[in-house]
């Protein structure tokens, strides 16, 4: 199979090749001989997945740090302009002369802007995809120990104090990630995909539904126009911090630029990828932002000045708690998804580097033929085993020493959202369309890259400020209340 596969891709170099169908068969073959079978469906619950996550649960405290002008507007004009970057992101996934494929975003970036640029985008994506499992792991862990605490609450009485220690909580994630990180590459994902993404509609579901149903039976819509006010909840100091670790907050909600391009690599030609993805693209993203603006605002009319840093745990909803338990348990199982989504691109980085370095290596290179009853073969390989069980147990302990759900995300949010979602689009784009310097039309998308990074900074700035003050009374590994 590997001696026809080489003469395939030896033959069929060009984009021509991505028409042909085998006769009687179900897989497309691609110019490079690697089946496709994606479509709009499974890069919809791709998009969707990587999308809706822990973000949409600060979403209400995000609002109440701006108001009920300021936040609705930010969060309308952040679903813009991350739907417009996409189309301009998903737009390089080939060479519009050669039809070459960049199958990865850092190969796009490289073949587009060059070896520096290339470098500097490694380094972003590989932090940012650390920083979002790191975060995951935190926030389902928070929605586990709701959980458990909910159930002590309910056995015990409200006054009972149930103090719940985390520590074996993040431990059975990452042994359920460890598990799961076993699966070979992004194209075994979309089954996963598609069960958390189906659970990113329950629980958020239900958070919009509690809102609507709190707001209704109280009969007021609290909030106001600026936000949480200053003197009766926080110092002027701290509503400056807050705003900008808001800003941060729903630029994480809407991060997903980051594994785009992988997600686009998994779609059959024809139709052109693009075509395909801007489907997706469009709606995921139409999806997901009513869900947001929704969640967010309902949670901010139930609570006002008061909305949680998270909806469904942190002194948020607590009744009817069977439907928290559901809403925190599909929380839980979409993550468990979710991290394998942002994993994936940085798992194979670090085996395809290995592979290169040590050809020859057994270790790295080698599989092992594993049968399954019922099923085919599974391929171990010993490298990845080792190398990905690793990565796991170092996320985890990460995440606990460092539980900060809104300052973790509010941060990973400003360093990912500027560069992964708008610098390199348009500098990518700019550079394939050849668009003029100094033209109208590079000016305006100048401009907007600029607007988006004084924002990342600010939030930035806000989000590390969120995390010292939280740092001030924590000790890390303690049983929390």
């Amino acid at each position: 199979m590997g001696d026809n596969t080489a003469s395939r891709d030896h033959i069929h170099s060009n984009p021509a090749f991505d028409v042909a169908v085998m006769e009687g068969g179900s897989k497309l073959f691609n110019d490079d001989g690697r089946p496709r079978t994606g479509n709009v469906v499974t890069a919809t619950a791709h998009i969707i997945t990587a999308v809706i996550g822990s973000g949409v649960l600060s979403l209400a405290w995000a609002i109440a740090q701006l108001g009920w002008v300021v936040g609705p507007i930010v969060m309308v004009m952040f679903s813009v302009v991350t739907y417009y970057t996409s189309c301009l992101l998903v737009a390089c996934y080939r060479d519009p002369v050669s039809g070459k494929r960049n199958t990865t975003y850092s190969a796009a970036v490289r073949n587009h802007l060059g070896g520096f640029k290339y470098k500097v985008l490694g380094i972003v994506q590989r932090v940012n995809l650390f920083g979002t499992t790191i975060g995951y792991t935190i926030t389902a862990c928070i929605s586990m120990v709701a959980i458990r605490r909910n159930s002590c609450l309910h056995k015990h009485g409200a006054a009972a104090p149930c103090l719940v220690n985390s520590n074996p909580y993040m431990i059975a994630f990452g042994i359920t990630e460890i598990i799961l990180s076993q699966i070979p590459n992004f194209h075994e994902l979309s089954w996963l995909s598609t069960i958390a993404a189906i659970m990113s509609f329950t629980y958020s579901g239900i958070g919009l539904a509690l809102g609507i149903v709190r707001v209704a039976q109280t009969g007021t819509i609290k909030g106001t126009l600026s936000g949480v006010s200053i003197g009766l909840h926080v110092t002027q100091a701290e509503k400056v911090w807050r705003i900008f670790q808001a800003l941060g907050d729903i630029a994480f909600a809407y991060s997903f630029a980051i594994v785009l391009i992988e997600i686009e690599d998994t779609v059959r030609c024809p139709p052109a990828e693009a075509k395909t993805m801007k489907k997706a693209s469009t709606i995921s993203l139409s999806v997901t932002s009513v869900f947001y603006i929704l969640c967010g605002c309902f949670g901010y009319a139930s609570f006002g000045d008061l909305a949680p840093g998270n909806l469904l745990t942190d002194k948020g909803f607590l009744n009817p708690s069977w439907l928290i338990d559901v809403a925190n348990a599909a929380i839980v199982i979409h993550l468990i998804g979710a991290y394998q989504v942002f994993a994936q691109p940085l798992y194979a980085f670090v085996e395809k580097k290995a592979a290169q370095l040590f050809p020859h290596s057994h270790f790295i290179t080698k599989e092992i033929d594993i049968p399954i009853p019922g099923f085919s073969y599974y391929k171990l390989n010993l490298f990845r085993l080792v190398w990905r069980t690793l990565y796991v147990i170092l996320t985890t302990l990460l995440s606990m020493i460092f539980p900060f759900f809104n300052g973790v995300v509010g941060f990973l949010g400003a360093l990912g959202y500027w560069p992964m979602s708008i610098y390199f689009p348009v500098e990518m784009y700019i550079a394939q369309k050849k668009i003029p310097k100094w033209s109208t039309r590079w000016l305006c998308l100048q401009i907007l890259s600029l607007s988006v990074l004084v924002i990342a900074l600010l939030a930035a700035v806000g989000s590390v400020a969120g995390v010292v003050e939280s740092l001030k009374d924590y000790k890390p590994f303690r049983t929390s209340t």
